[in-house]
């Protein structure tokens, strides 16, 4: 089977839609599938204003081309932007099926920068581009239903999972030194980073990650630790050394990186809002709480081998065979035949 992605975001970028792509499209070649990924790197693109980390795509009547050269059996559109439309036209046009996904609150995202653009365009907005899709995808049961109270149809549950094997547990206690309290993600308005780093909380603060607002928020933050982006065991490690997770925001859908933090061993400190809920079981894994100080002093006394064996109970392979039943071919019968799926899924 030849299956092509097409999104908006791809590398070098690091973010969780990257992080979820690339890991699906390695477990689908894994798999046996043949996977292409039409992104910003096949076309030329500018720096989006506000924010030049994400490429957009300008030579857009080349999408047409590089479908029909890859001859897909298949196609995903993962992302809304300038890719996703002109992909959506192409095959809209000529009656061929596919799927989309929302990996973000697109609404809230632009809306956290442009207040001026309201929620409710946002939403019109996004739903004219998941209107004609087979199958609009989506990380959790609460997002179908919070989605379709907002007008979305076709929804279907795609699950997301963690790399155990990068992400491997410290299970001995940290010692008695002072905690370290994390943040991993971008530093973007939308992530209310500010939530966090204006707690008194003991111990050391540290920041993964980069964005637009990098450069002020270490001039005004000058006691914490920002370590730019990390990669690989070195953002492991980076886990492993952490007593707590925190994760201030209250716009993600899901948030891949408190997956992550509970592979490595780690409690998650958040606000008790869709994604957190999704990921978390409150009191094992992790502690919700509109006070968030006091979120993070508890998480700190939570069991860290408990937070790995949560973590591990959905694996990437059982992520891709959900995304693969899901996927229309482009005459519209599906991939896969409908039925329970069988996963190889990782235990504790």
């Amino acid at each position: 089977m030849r299956l092509l992605i097409v999104s908006d975001t791809w590398e070098p970028r690091v973010s969780g839609v990257v992080t979820c792509l690339r890991a699906l499209v390695a477990e689908l070649e894994a798999l046996g599938c043949e996977v292409g990924v039409l992104s910003p790197l096949d076309f030329r693109s500018l720096p989006c204003p506000g924010y030049p980390e994400i490429a957009l795509a300008w030579d857009l009547w080349r999408v047409a081309e590089k479908i029909r050269e890859f001859a897909p059996d298949a196609v995903h559109l993962a992302t809304e932007g300038p890719l996703g439309w002109a992909a959506r036209y192409w095959l809209q046009r000529r009656g061929l099926a596919f799927s989309t996904a929302m990996h973000t609150r697109f609404p809230e995202f632009v809306h956290a920068r442009w207040p001026v653009i309201p929620l409710s365009l946002g939403y019109a907005w996004m739903r004219a581009f998941h209107r004609p899709s087979d199958a609009v995808l989506v990380s959790t049961v609460r997002m179908q239903t919070e989605f379709a109270g907002q007008g979305f149809a076709r929804l279907a549950l795609w699950r997301k999972g963690v790399d155990v094997r990068q992400f491997q547990p410290r299970l001995e206690p940290l010692g008695e030194g002072a905690p370290v309290f994390l943040y991993v993600g971008r530093l973007a308005p939308e992530k209310t980073l500010e939530a966090f780093l204006d707690l008194e909380l003991p111990g050391e603060k540290r920041v993964v990650g980069d964005g637009p607002l990098r450069a002020e928020l270490q001039r005004r933050y000058p006691r914490v630790r920002f370590l730019g982006y990390l990669r690989g065991e070195t953002l492991a490690a980076a886990y492993r050394a952490a007593s707590v997770l925190v994760f201030p925001s209250r716009t993600d859908t899901l948030g891949l990186v408190m997956l992550e933090a509970l592979a490595c061993g780690t409690p998650v400190a958040a606000f008790p809002v869709s994604g957190p809920q999704d990921v978390l079981r409150q009191g094992v894994s992790g502690v919700m709480d509109e006070d968030l100080q006091r979120a993070c002093l508890q998480a700190l006394r939570l069991d860290r081998r408990a937070c790995a064996a949560e973590a591990r109970r959905q694996s990437w392979q059982a992520s891709a065979l959900e995304f693969l039943a899901r996927q229309p071919q482009l005459n519209g019968a599906p991939c896969l035949p409908a039925g329970p799926l069988r996963v190889e899924r990782s235990t504790p």
